[in-house]
């Protein structure tokens, strides 16, 4: 008996390879994930200013965004297709190159990312709570918001931002913690319910603003020098940015691909990211543009283009309006909180206590941590260059990707033994020094130096949008030159 539960004290019945009957993704569920991917208000604000607002080439400004895209695809797919294969996640996945204990300790620095960032967007997603919540009351009664428990702050925030602020974590928490089919089903609703309300939006500005947008979309085209030193250097950095943007999800991809049905699901889902890119950015670039249009109409003085939904939404003298586009921005924010943040968190907690972790408590952890990185935001956290320590750390998912594919591919040529891969078992094919593969954290590292430079030499920082790839490459050869030996 004891020697049983030896062998198995790394398995957790959340992490273990997915039953064939719970293999009900498909493509389409795919689209849906990369459309909540795209459809935060950075997504908005990154594709509207990169089209109108840097004044780059239209062509350019596309091809680089193809691009980009093609290399999210690329390795989307290297990394999405063992998890699909063998119904593991990110972290177990892991735990084939890193060791059975090593890839604990790798894979919660993705959790460590993916907490704080849970609870740095839910502070900023209970303040649309917060908007909407005083919409409402100003509605009953406009001397309401001036009464004194409305007056009254503690650590920067009233009596409504933190009824906004629990109310918020703890709807989330109760949504993202009942297990995979659950999760579709929010992906899926949000992400159409999303892109119904800018296709409603859309249609508002279209039919009125038809022939000044038609010509704004022209005037896009007009910039016809495409083949230049400059637009070539511009394209690159589109196509980094782009890559950029999208990185933080790849390295984790097989958390979700574990439930595709079959790899050319896996295949076809991933192309999707193509079909949503062109989908948003239309959407994106015509709401700006018609919104611009109304602004110039009324007469409203505007010293900029405004490409952030919440700052175009606040010139609208509309209080219906404001509150069902906060709403959907509500929707798209807390979505994206999910697949982004909260799923790798929850994975990476849950592989690092296997046998004291469950769906439920890994996410009061998270949801726990997550309140006090809230909390002190905006009095601290803002204020002393945390993002750039959070940057660093980030650092490692390139690398960790890189060693990830090489091992995989290369070294163990594609084959798995799935009782090793949860078991302690000394004589484990996973257990490698005491449940550390050696080479690998040295590639790691390797990769991370290189990495982490484009983020803290001011020389070398203009190849930050591609420090994910640069760090996958370095820690990829270096491990292979070591462990092929």
């Amino acid at each position: 008996m004891i020697q049983q539960k030896k062998k198995s004290n790394l398995m957790n019945w959340e992490i273990v390879s997915v039953n064939p009957n719970n293999k009900i993704w498909n493509w389409k569920d795919l689209f849906c994930f990369w459309g909540l991917n795209i459809q935060s208000i950075i997504g908005f604000s990154l594709i509207a200013s990169l089209y109108i607002v840097y004044q780059l080439n239209f062509f350019v400004v596309l091809a680089g965004s193809v691009i980009g895209s093609l290399l999210v695809y690329f390795f989307s797919n290297l990394i999405g297709k063992p998890s699909q294969k063998h119904g593991i996640p990110f972290p177990v996945f892991l735990r084939l190159s890193m060791g059975v204990y090593g890839a604990r300790y790798v894979a919660i620095l993705r959790g460590l990312v993916g907490v704080f960032m849970f609870g740095v967007q839910t502070y900023f997603i209970s303040k649309s709570v917060g908007y909407l919540i005083r919409i409402s009351l100003f509605s009953i009664d406009s001397a309401i918001l001036d009464k004194d428990i409305f007056l009254l702050f503690f650590m920067g925030m009233n009596s409504i931002d933190w009824f906004s602020l629990i109310f918020t974590f703890w709807i989330q928490y109760l949504l993202f913690s009942n297990g995979q089919r659950l999760i579709k089903a929010i992906i899926n609703f949000s992400a159409l319910f999303v892109y119904l309300g800018l296709i409603i939006f859309f249609m508002i500005l279209i039919s009125e603003n038809y022939n000044e947008i038609k010509s704004s979309f022209i005037d896009l085209f007009q910039n016809n020098d495409v083949y230049n030193k400059e637009n070539l250097i511009a394209l690159l950095s589109v196509a980094g940015t782009f890559f950029a943007y999208f990185s933080i999800i790849i390295v984790n991809f097989g958390d979700f691909s574990r439930y595709a049905k079959n790899e050319s699901d896996v295949n076809k889902g991933n192309l999707s990211l193509f079909l949503n890119l062109i989908i948003f950015s239309f959407l994106a670039i015509s709401l700006v543009l018609g919104s611009s249009i109304v602004f110039e109409k009324n007469l409203m003085t505007i010293d900029r283009i405004l490409t952030n939904p919440t700052d175009i939404i606040g010139k609208f003298d509309n209080t219906y309006l404001t509150f069902i586009a906060l709403l959907f921005i509500l929707v798209a924010s807390a979505s994206t909180n999910l697949v982004a943040n909260y799923i790798p968190s929850q994975n990476s907690i849950i592989n690092f206590f296997p046998n004291k972790s469950s769906l439920r408590s890994s996410g009061l952890i998270i949801v726990f941590l997550g309140i006090i990185l809230a909390v002190f935001w905006d009095p601290i956290l803002s204020k002393i260059g945390i993002l750039s320590f959070i940057d660093t750390i980030g650092s490692f998912f390139g690398p960790i990707a890189g060693v990830m594919l090489i091992d995989y591919y290369f070294i163990k040529n594609k084959k798995v033994i799935n009782k090793d891969i949860f078991s302690s078992n000394k004589d484990g094919a996973y257990y490698y020094s005491g449940g550390w593969q050696i080479k690998s954290i040295y590639s790691l590292f390797i990769g991370f130096i290189f990495a982490s430079a484009t983020i803290w030499n001011a020389e070398l920082r203009f190849l930050q949008p591609f420090s994910w790839i640069i760090g996958a490459v370095f820690s990829s050869i270096t491990y292979y030159l070591l462990a092929s030996k």
